[in-house]
């Protein structure tokens, strides 16, 4: 879908800058030009995407309904569903989640989305599928979708809604007050539109710098930091080594389809499949750039209490694939 994006990024870096494609600089850069254009392009349209959602539809009644009524965690499974059909990585799914949390959505069925999306998607599915065959891809699929549930459940139930930074709620109190004019006006679409807009443009103008300074992080990581590393760290005979493969794959950024190979590797050279997995989740799921990205929308200690409930979820996931298989 972002192909021509990358072919962009290829042309700046490759030809009119004339970078070797070997050298860790050309890596990173071409790394940072795709990423930084690919998000804002996704946050644009997402954000004005939900901004016309949010000025017809009855956020109070949505909030209402998701929070009173007994779903039994089926909403924390669908948010995990709709994860798994989205092909984004982390960094990516930051504009979704903010538009989720404009809409009124509890924070932790948006939390089950967050989650849930870097981690499993068709593209990493039909990887796995090649690498790994099928049963290691369903247990795989069945542990990300799981992993979201779970984890979103916990994380609402500490009811962490006032660890959001006041930028957060300041948004959340526009989209109602829009919301409010716009149902007391009665205004056409074309009418809303200017409103829409000028909102949208506020929320782009307010994270763009945590965007560009996360990616530059991860594009430092991705061109810099040698796929090897952190091997020895991971062999079958260390007991802790899946919470250490986990820890240590945080300062590491990538999406699922990135890392994958990475992890055929080192299954390859005989790292256990649970603790190679682990580190993948690690990956793909908690990254530096990314609590850069949610600085904006959180609070360190919020970011704190979702990086650690997601950690432990991950290590219990490894262990059990280690056990499984």
């Amino acid at each position: 879908m972002f192909d021509w994006i990358q072919n962009i990024a290829d042309w700046l870096v490759y030809t009119v800058l004339n970078l070797n494609k070997t050298q860790h600089l050309a890596q990173a850069l071409n790394f940072f030009i795709y990423d930084t254009t690919k998000i804002l392009i996704l946050l644009f349209v997402v954000i004005f995407i939900m901004g016309i959602v949010n000025s017809y539809f009855p956020i109070d009644k949505v909030k209402n309904y998701l929070s009173r009524n007994k779903l039994y965690g089926l909403e924390y499974f669908m948010a995990s569903i709709f994860g798994v059909v989205t092909p984004f990585c982390s960094c990516s799914s930051v504009p979704l989640f903010i538009g989720f949390v404009r809409g009124g959505i509890p924070l932790g069925v948006t939390f089950s989305f967050l989650i849930t999306s870097p981690l499993v998607n068709e593209v990493a599915i039909g990887l796995f599928i090649g690498l790994f065959g099928i049963k290691v891809t369903v247990i795989y699929v069945i542990s990300g979708i799981l992993l979201g549930t779970i984890s979103g459940i916990v994380l609402q139930k500490l009811k962490l809604e006032r660890y959001l930074t006041p930028w957060v709620k300041g948004v959340l109190e526009n989209a109602q007050r829009e919301q409010h004019i716009f149902k007391e006006t009665q205004q056409t679409f074309k009418q809303r539109l200017p409103v829409i807009w000028a909102e949208v443009l506020k929320i782009i103008k307010g994270i763009v710098p945590y965007v560009i300074v996360g990616i530059a992080i991860g594009g430092l990581m991705h061109g810099y930091i040698p796929e090897g590393f952190f091997e020895k760290y991971m062999n079958k005979n260390n007991f802790l080594a899946v919470p250490i493969a986990t820890i240590l794959a945080v300062p590491m950024y990538a999406n699922a389809s990135g890392i994958l190979p990475v992890v055929q590797v080192l299954v390859a050279k005989g790292i256990p499949l649970g603790t190679a997995i682990a580190f993948m989740m690690g990956v793909v799921g908690l990254s530096l750039p990314e609590a850069m990205l949610l600085k904006k929308v959180m609070t360190l200690k919020l970011i704190a209490i979702f990086f650690s409930v997601v950690t432990l979820c991950i290590i219990i996931s490894g262990y059990l694939f280690n056990i499984i298989l």
